[in-house]
């Protein structure tokens, strides 16, 4: 089973890279392992979990 996530506008790389790593964090808790992401030009990120399970 796959889910996805988008991570909401944030132009600046750091603030970024955090979210993505908390997102990240927060879904591996819930039993879903990142599998591959996406940045749009939009400066929004589209990240795909896989469930572990």
């Amino acid at each position: 089973m796959y889910k996805t996530e988008v991570i909401e506008y944030s132009p600046k790389a750091d603030n970024m890279a955090k979210k993505i790593e908390e997102k990240a964090n927060e879904m591996l808790e819930k039993g879903y392992e990142l599998i591959t992401m996406s940045i749009t030009g939009t400066a929004r990120a589209i990240l795909v979990f896989k469930n572990k399970n």
